[in-house]
């Protein structure tokens, strides 16, 4: 495996690279102290991994990740960093690896294994949903089609209340955010659940949603979403998150930032 490490404090990087050295899966080297000549040797070689110090002038890292990726998508990067205010900064732009200075060989074996070992893996499930970034369902690989967008809208909240019971009064506030909850409107409500559910049947899903007692949920168990994947932990769903959580969704954005909050201190 070949790496690159920019620092412009060269002793700091003549030290990650003397590191990296020590590493039985690495085999080449390259040290920059500008940003620039790294994109210039980058013009012409590969570089499987790049450890880029952040708070670098002319060029930050973050930038310099970019231009990376621009050229190499498949070159993997770890940041090495005094600062923990970045985390999220570096995760938005795919990052394998966040490491605070100072940095021991165990924190960079650590790091250096994870990034090394193999893309992260695209999530895979019978049923999954995504919520990151835009909400969709899908049955196989294949979206779920709903005839009325406050159909897709009453579920993606469902998922959002992680399994939790919601009202028929609460789902309608919901969707219909400034209506009063009178008769006319309660039929509304009707017509999205039962259109909703019969979607549902359709695609062959409809086990993932129970409605009881004038109260409905979703039933976690039966499908996998990004989402609780990354509240358990899961590798390749905190690295498939990149700031954005269902995006056509007002009401999203309170988990939105949560998820961004438990990022930034999980990396701190």
């Amino acid at each position: 495996m070949r790496v690159i490490c920019v620092d412009d404090e060269k002793l700091l990087m003549e030290h990650t690279a003397s590191m990296c050295v020590e590493l039985p899966q690495i085999d080449e080297v390259k040290g920059f102290t500008k940003p620039k000549e790294a994109l210039q040797w980058l013009e012409d070689n590969t570089a499987d991994l790049a450890l880029l110090d952040i708070d670098m002038p002319m060029m930050n890292g973050i930038e310099l990740a970019l231009r990376i990726k621009e050229k190499s998508p498949d070159t993997a990067i770890i940041f090495i960093t005094g600062y923990s205010h970045y985390a999220v900064d570096a995760f938005q732009v795919r990052a394998s690896g966040y490491l605070l200075k100072p940095i021991t060989q165990e924190m960079l074996a650590k790091d250096v294994e994870y990034a090394l070992s193999g893309k992260p893996k695209k999530l895979t499930s019978h049923v999954l949903v995504c919520t990151f970034g835009n909400f969709d369902v899908f049955v196989d690989g294949k979206p779920v089609r709903f005839k009325m967008w406050r159909c897709k809208e009453l579920l993606a909240y469902l998922v959002d209340r992680h399994g939790r019971n919601v009202t028929r009064a609460e789902a309608f506030g919901i969707l219909w955010e400034d209506r009063m909850y009178d008769r006319p409107m309660q039929k509304q409500l009707d017509i999205i659940i039962r259109s909703m559910r019969t979607t549902l049947q359709e695609y062959g899903i409809e086990r993932i949603f129970e409605l009881k007692h004038g109260t409905m949920r979703i039933c976690p168990e039966q499908f996998t979403c990004d989402a609780y994947l990354f509240f358990e932990g899961n590798l390749d769903a905190i690295n498939s998150y990149h700031g954005e959580y269902m995006t056509a969704y007002s009401w999203a954005n309170m988990t939105e930032g949560y998820i961004s909050w438990q990022m930034e201190k999980n990396l701190s």
